[in-house]
């Protein structure tokens, strides 16, 4: 996917996102997620999956512009893809987390468990 993305270099008081144009918002047809500085940038990064509604071309066009103005910004972008950014009923897994073994244990399993582990710690 091509990004879309430009760097804006107007400064000063900008009021409104109708001040800006197209190119530089992560998602362009949907006007959400402006990428105009390294905080923006992170920002989009950390709600790329809040966006609804939008197609899977949609994020894929996002991320490729959020990856171009990461590079610009120098905002480190540890993810490869946008399915990386997108978590719960998204695109993500929608299946629920696994609780761990001690989490599930009943409540007088777990007392002795810490009984024994404090045992061996005085000893």
């Amino acid at each position: 996917m091509t990004a879309t993305w430009k760097p804006h270099e107007k400064h000063g008081n900008l009021t409104t996102q109708s001040d800006l144009p197209d190119s530089v918002f992560a998602f362009p047809k949907r006007r959400k997620e402006p990428l105009t500085d390294a905080s923006h940038v992170r920002n989009a990064i950390a709600r790329f999956d809040q966006v609804k509604d939008v197609s899977d071309a949609d994020r894929a066009l996002a991320f490729a512009n959020i990856k171009k103005a990461a590079k610009h910004y120098g905002v480190r972008l540890t993810e490869k893809s946008w399915h990386d950014l997108v978590r719960g009923a998204q695109g993500g897994s929608s299946a629920p987390k696994k609780r761990s073994a001690a989490k599930r244990l009943p409540p007088a399993r777990k007392k002795a468990i810490r009984k024994k582990a404090a045992r061996k710690k005085r000893s």
